[in-house]
């Protein structure tokens, strides 16, 4: 009961389906505050943003989009022009895809130019949460290696995934994240994204993020789930008399 509590304040309750309305992400927006609690966010496409804020105002709940989502491979003018438009629409936390093919063949002037651009118009208390799209990388040192160019420039958080590649959370690519936050010296939290469905999956991560970082650590401001089926299972527990 106590680990569904926990699980629940870190949600980012997501739908980022490909035939999404608004009517599903007024219905997400609905499930976001529970008797138990409120989910930490809900993240939608940039054009659901205004449905979102005028259902969740006053609840506390943020509202997360994406950006560059999921390819990484959009110009930068339009990745600003989304970002900008998200902004003006209301919009808290931003999900950035990393440029991780342009990263993969060795472009770091285009994967620092996207994180700057985008970083340099969302000022806190907005969070850039910076999608490293962990799946596709090929060894855990380009996951580690990625994850410090995200907080070198500027992220607030880093996140596994976009859950549209094969691979999308697993423990070895989050330790590796956990283990660059934690030799950043920076405030960096950490979001796993994709296939995370049950209780025990979550706990999976949180144990990680207990043993790396501490056991106070992982809180709204630092660790989240980017999931949509996990409240289901955290509701499934909470529930029961």
């Amino acid at each position: 009961m106590t680990d569904a509590r926990r699980i629940l304040s870190l949600i980012d309750l997501t739908d980022l389906g490909e035939s999404c309305t608004d009517d599903d992400v007024k219905s997400l927006c609905e499930r976001a505050t529970t008797p138990y609690g409120s989910v930490a966010a809900v993240c939608v496409w940039p054009r659901f943003v205004p449905v979102a804020v005028a259902q969740l105002a006053g609840t506390g709940v943020r509202i997360a989009t994406v950006v560059n989502f999921p390819t990484g491979d959009e110009p930068i003018d339009q990745v600003v022009a989304t970002t900008r438009r998200a902004l003006d629409d209301g919009a808290d936390e931003f999900d950035l895809v990393l440029p991780y093919r342009a990263y993969l063949a060795g472009d770091r002037v285009r994967v620092e130019a996207v994180l700057d651009a985008v970083r340099s118009i969302v000022e806190l208390p907005r969070h850039l949460k910076v999608i490293l799209e962990t799946g596709e990388l090929a060894s855990l040192e380009q996951v580690s290696d990625a994850a410090r160019v995200a907080i070198v420039h500027g992220a607030d958080f880093v996140k596994t995934s976009t859950g549209k590649s094969k691979v999308s959370a697993t423990p070895e690519a989050v330790r590796a994240m956990l283990e660059a936050i934690a030799a950043s010296g920076r405030p960096v939290g950490i979001k796993p994204s994709g296939g995370i469905r049950t209780i025990a999956d979550a706990m999976t991560y949180l144990h990680l993020a207990d043993d790396v970082m501490g056991a106070n650590w992982a809180t709204p401001a630092t660790f989240r789930f980017g999931a949509s089926g996990l409240l289901d299972a955290v509701l499934e527990v909470l529930d029961q008399p």
